[in-house]
């Protein structure tokens, strides 16, 4: 009789470990699907030009960081580069004010481009004006407040930013400051530009000629801030 309630012991026991094993085989299975998954989801990095002048330093600076990190995954990652420049985005919407007779608003096909769930990153760039960043910016990031309102749509993705000068320390650092603190009031995940330099962003030199193909260390923060935002983008999606 011992011998029989024993066996049927040891067999319920084979019976559970085999369920057991059926299970766990069933979460890996799962887990290696969902890995799967996830590697072949396409994500968008977004950089936003703050500059009036079109496809100057502003612009060409974020092309170096867009560059960089398309190039982590480029069968995954999907650049964006918008240029304010040339656009109206008006602040009396902020304000609670209508806008002046005759003006026009651009914001909302900015914000269209932001918005959606795939784009895992933002990039905000402007030119440094009297060791603060544009009026453009300000009223950009000030429009961007919209997101905040609207459930903090922007809540989790990554941020960063890039600043260009007149002078190698020109106010860069401050710029980039300003504009960490406004994405952060968004709950976003502030990256900077990464090893080897490993500071705060891209900060680039214009020394007056409107070309900052010479300036090899601003380049590298900016490539920087690009791979590093990508890495990180592509773990969060």
């Amino acid at each position: 009789m011992v011998g029989t309630v024993e066996r049927r012991r040891v067999l319920q026991g084979l019976a559970l470990g085999s369920a057991g094993a059926g299970w766990g085989l069933a979460g890996v299975l799962s887990t290696q699907e969902a890995k799967e998954s996830s590697a072949s989801k396409k994500i968008k990095i977004v950089a936003v030009s703050c500059s009036s002048r079109v496809g100057k330093t502003t612009a060409q600076g974020l092309k170096y960081v867009l560059e960089a990190a398309q190039a982590v995954a480029p069968d995954r990652i999907e650049i964006v580069l918008i240029e304010l420049g040339g656009l109206r985005i008006p602040v009396e919407p902020v304000l609670g004010l209508p806008l002046l007779a005759g003006d026009r608003d651009d914001f909302p096909q900015v914000a269209e481009q932001i918005a959606p769930p795939e784009v895992k990153a933002l990039i905000v760039g402007s030119p440094v004006h009297y060791g603060n960043m544009s009026t453009f910016c300000k009223a950009f990031l000030d429009r961007l407040g919209e997101f905040r309102t609207k459930g903090f749509v922007l809540c989790g993705r990554l941020g960063g930013a890039l600043a260009v000068g007149s002078a190698r320390n020109g106010g860069q650092e401050f710029v980039l400051e300003s504009i960490h603190r406004a994405l952060l009031c968004h709950g976003m995940m502030i990256v900077g530009d990464g090893q080897p330099t490993a500071h705060f962003g891209a900060t680039l030199w214009n020394p007056g000629t409107d070309d900052i193909s010479g300036d090899k260390f601003g380049i590298q923060t900016a490539q920087n801030l690009g791979r590093h935002i990508a890495t990180l983008a592509l773990r969060c999606g």
